[in-house]
């Protein structure tokens, strides 16, 4: 890669949507890619459509969790080389299958995503921010909201 060029034409993207990310890998990753000579590095989280092909409603705490586990990665990682959090909202698995997650089910999903990375992790003060912006009473995380 270094030898190529590519570096200085292109930004790498680093993707993973899982709830429980391997945090010192990601930052080991982070490095490998400096070394090769990328100035930058974005991430790529999800806030929908990357637990199940079949999944009709959005679980919150799962989406939650992964953007907790990329502040971690984030705050052990060089300040100048992240450029940003890419916050996807993924609707099918290839072209072939049924939309999953359609975003209305998932708004609340999103805005509690946006408010944690926006705060850097996440309260009990932010969940009622959440619920305030939405006018929701009761945000529930770890369970199936309707």
């Amino acid at each position: 890669l270094s030898g190529s060029g590519v570096p200085q034409l292109v930004q790498a993207m680093i993707w993973d949507y899982s709830a429980d990310i391997d945090v010192e890998g990601k930052v080991q990753l982070l490095e490998k890619y400096r070394r090769c000579g990328f100035s930058k590095v974005w991430f790529a989280s999800a806030f929908k459509g990357a637990t199940g092909v079949n999944q009709s409603l959005t679980l919150i705490g799962h989406h939650l969790r992964n953007q907790l586990e990329w502040l971690q990665v984030a705050s052990r990682s060089p300040a100048d080389v992240l450029e940003g959090i890419v916050l996807t909202g993924w609707q099918r698995y290839d072209h072939f299958s049924v939309l999953c997650e359609l975003l209305p089910v998932a708004i609340p999903s999103l805005a509690v995503c946006l408010q944690a990375l926006k705060n850097g992790g996440y309260s009990e003060k932010i969940k009622e921010n959440v619920e305030k912006l939405l006018g929701m009473s009761n945000l529930e995380i770890d369970t199936f909201m309707r």
